[in-house]
């Protein structure tokens, strides 16, 4: 299983901006072949937000990129970033579960 986090810093005061996008963008999500789960978070104060995605393997979470471009700059073409955003993916070896 693979899992992308992707990080975008939009600034404060953009909450609405970046809900918008995430709307625009599960439902495509949900239609990927390997999709597993995602969630979008954010840091309201400080503008920085984001999501975390599962996969079941490395080709399906890169196909997303791909998937979501076109969506996303007809979502969020307009909205100002403050920053780059951030985009890995990573193995999952295992899930650990703390003992406490």
């Amino acid at each position: 299983m693979y899992a992308e986090l992707v990080m975008i810093n939009l600034g404060p005061g953009m909450r609405e901006a970046a809900e918008k996008v995430a709307d625009a963008l599960a439902p495509i999500y949900k239609t990927m072949s390997g999709y597993k789960g995602v969630m979008f978070f954010g840091d309201i104060e400080a503008g920085e937000y984001g999501s975390l995605s599962m996969w079941a393997s490395k080709q399906d979470a890169e196909a997303l990129a791909g998937a979501v471009k076109l969506r996303l700059i007809q979502v969020a073409g307009k909205i100002p970033k403050k920053g780059p955003s951030t985009r890995r993916i990573f193995k999952i070896y295992k899930i650990y579960q703390p003992k406490a």
